[in-house]
C-alpha cells in the first residue's frame, strides 16, 4: 500500500486531489469511509484540536488504523490545526499520519522556528509523518457563518506571496504548504463563498516546491475546485459541508420519530448523509462524476 506522501504525489500527477474529511465520532468516520470505498479512491481523516480531546487521540489512531488494516485500504488520518509543538509532538507519538503546525497568528520568525521544530521530531520519529504548516490567516472555524472572518484571505494584500511561500518552505522543509488564496474556514449562510484566486495558486505551487493543501472547501463552487486543482491543489479539506448534513440529518430524523431512543437508529440517517456529500465531494476532487 501507498503511503500518504506517494497517495499525494500520484493524485498530483494525474491531476485530481484528495479529499480530507473531518470527524468528531465513528458515524463521520463510516460515512466518509464508505463513500470513498465506493468510488475506490483514497481518502485523508482530519481531527482537529477540539475533536481529538472528544474521540481521544490515541482513540482516533486506532479507529482509522483497523479500517486501514481490515479492509487493506488507504485511509490516513491527519492532526488538523495544531496550535502548539507540544499538541503537534503528541499527535505524531500517537500514530498520526500527518500534522499541520497552525502558527500563522506568530509572528512569521517564530512560525518558521516551531514548524522547523515540528518537521525535526517528525524526521526523528522513525516514521513516514509529514508535516503540513499554514501560510497566511483563512479564519479559524468550520461553521456557518454570517461574514467573511475578520483578516481572512480575500484582498490582494491578505493572501501568500509565492516568494513568501518558496522562503517558508526552504527554511522549514515542510513537506506541504497550505496558502491563503482566497479561501476561508467555515461557509457562508445563503451564498457560497468567494472565489479562489487560481492564479495566486498555479504561482505559489510553481515555486513552493511542494504539494499545496485548500483548507475551508466547504461552500466553494464547482468550478473553482476544478480550476484549482488543475492550477496546484493536491489535497481538499471539507468539514462545514459535512456537519451540516450530519446535523440535518439527524434532526430531520428525530422530528419524523420522536420516540426513538436507540442511538444507532438515530444516528444511521446522520451516516447516510454524511456519505452522500461525501460521495459528492470525492466525485469532483477524483474526476469520477
Amino acid at each position: 500500500m501507498k503511503t500518504l506522501k506517494e497517495t499525494i504525489a500520484k493524485a498530483e500527477a494525474e491531476g485530481v486531489a484528495i479529499g480530507h474529511f473531518n470527524i468528531s465520532n465513528i458515524e463521520g468516520l463510516w460515512g466518509i469511509f464508505n463513500a470513498a470505498r465506493e468510488l475506490d479512491v483514497s481518502v485523508i481523516i482530519g481531527l482537529s484540536e477540539g475533536e481529538r480531546d472528544f474521540v481521544g487521540v490515541k482513540q482516533a489512531v486506532a479507529l482509522v488504523k483497523s479500517l486501514r488494516e481490515e479492509f487493506n485500504y488507504p485511509i490516513f488520518i491527519n492532526a488538523d490545526h495544531t496550535y502548539s509543538v507540544e499538541r503537534v509532538k503528541e499527535a505524531i507519538d500517537a500514530g498520526f499520519d500527518a500534522v499541520i503546525y497552525d502558527g500563522v497568528k506568530e509572528s512569521i520568525e517564530d512560525n518558521i522556528k516551531n514548524t522547523k521544530l515540528c518537521v525535526e521530531y517528525a524526521r526523528e520519529s522513525g516514521r513516514e509523518v509529514l508535516i503540513e504548516a499554514e501560510l497566511g490567516y483563512i479564519g479559524t472555524s468550520s461553521k456557518l457563518l454570517d461574514e467573511i472572518p475578520e483578516g481572512a484571505s480575500q484582498g490582494e494584500e491578505m493572501l501568500t506571496k509565492p516568494e513568501e511561500a518558496k522562503q517558508f518552505v526552504e527554511e522549514t522543509g515542510v513537506d506541504l504548504l497550505s496558502p491563503a488564496v482566497g479561501n476561508m474556514h467555515g461557509m457562508l449562510k445563503g451564498s457560497g463563498n468567494p472565489e479562489l484566486n487560481i492564479p495566486r495558486i498555479k504561482e505559489i505551487r510553481e515555486v513552493a516546491g511542494v504539494p499545496l493543501v485548500l483548507h475551508g472547501g466547504s461552500g466553494i463552487s464547482e468550478g473553482n475546485f476544478k480550476d484549482a486543482i488543475a492550477s496546484g491543489i493536491s489535497t481538499v479539506h471539507i468539514n462545514t459541508e459535512i456537519r451540516v448534513a450530519y446535523r440535518d440529518a439527524t434532526k430531520a430524523f428525530l422530528n419524523e420519530n420522536p420516540d426513538e431512543i436507540a442511538p444507532y437508529r438515530i444516528m444511521k440517517p446522520a451516516v447516510e448523509a454524511v456519505q452522500a456529500k461525501v460521495l459528492e465531494r470525492l466525485k469532483l476532487f477524483s474526476g469520477k462524476e
